[in-house]
């Protein structure tokens, strides 16, 4: 099965879990909290998270329903933390996916509120998982301790912190990228790792910090160059806020030198790791995504 094909694999497998796992959640939630949570969800995205999962387990020869809850408490975090970033507190971006935002399509409120029930959802159905053992406990640490003040939402707090800052701080930035977006790409490739038995757990954390900064730095190329029927959200907010980004330290040359850095890095890891072709050409597709 060529990498299209595979890929393709995982992400309609997690389509179909998702559905049927959110169908399983409706009794008892007001409908437009339910309806907001599935609008956030089920509204497309690159599902890079569940599929990172997916295709890891595989390469350690462990079984999908290990990872299954997990990939789907995974984008039920990244969906809180979109539908958050989104607000008119935090970025202020009118549109998600090429359609709305959450809070443009519900209301502020109920934004807040799908955010919170997402990440409680997530908590929950990694405990639904049945026969939870100590890899599980070390796996739901790993997925939180990402998620947290130690990681994605410090990284959101430090992006937040340098807006408008006239000091050009390339480690601050790194410090930035690899809290804001690498430790939530990390925490699918690191929780298959550790159910697996913690196979190449320390070459897969070096690959998923490098991974994750080349994304966010694609993401500001694309930011920079994108057109909004391309990439599906407002292009130029970051210049427009001021933010610290990749454009703004390196230029956007310099930030197309320092992707193509990543991914060699990228590159150099996988080749210490057998069976990760899947892996290279997930790399090679980040380093060369246009949305």
């Amino acid at each position: 099965m060529d990498f299209d094909a595979k890929h393709k694999s995982y992400s309609d497998l997690f389509e179909s879990e998702l559905k049927e796992y959110l169908n399983s959640q409706k009794t008892s939630v007001p409908k437009d909290l339910f309806d907001a949570v599935v609008y956030a969800t089920e509204g497309g995205g690159k599902r890079i998270r569940p599929v990172l999962c997916y295709a890891v387990a595989d390469m350690l020869g462990l079984d999908k329903e290990e990872v299954k809850y997990f990939a789907l408490a995974i984008e039920f975090i990244h969906s809180y933390s979109l539908i958050h970033d989104d607000l008119p507190c935090m970025d202020d971006d009118d549109f998600r996916r090429g359609k709305p935002s959450v809070h443009k399509r519900f209301g502020e409120a109920t934004a807040v509120l799908t955010g919170d029930a997402l990440l409680n959802l997530a908590a929950e159905t990694c405990l639904k998982k049945p026969d939870f053992s100590e890899k599980d406990v070390s796996a739901m640490k790993i997925l939180f301790y990402c998620a947290g003040m130690r990681g994605m939402i410090k990284g959101q707090v430090l992006d937040l912190q340098n807006e408008k800052n006239s000091i050009e701080d390339e480690n601050a930035l790194t410090e930035i990228y690899i809290n804001k977006t690498a430790k939530l790409i990390a925490a699918p490739i690191l929780i298959s790792s550790v159910l697996s038995g913690k196979d190449y757990f320390e070459k897969l954390s070096e690959y998923a910090n490098a991974l994750g900064v080349l994304f966010q730095i694609t993401d500001d190329i694309l930011d920079e160059e994108g057109d909004f029927s391309v990439i599906g959200k407002t292009p130029k907010k970051d210049e427009k806020a001021d933010k610290l980004t990749a454009i703004k330290i390196y230029g956007v040359n310099g930030a197309k030198k320092k992707a193509e850095e990543l991914y060699v890095t990228c590159k150099s890891i996988l080749a210490e790791i057998p069976n990760s072709d899947f892996l290279s050409k997930f790399t090679d597709a980040t380093y060369e995504r246009k949305k």
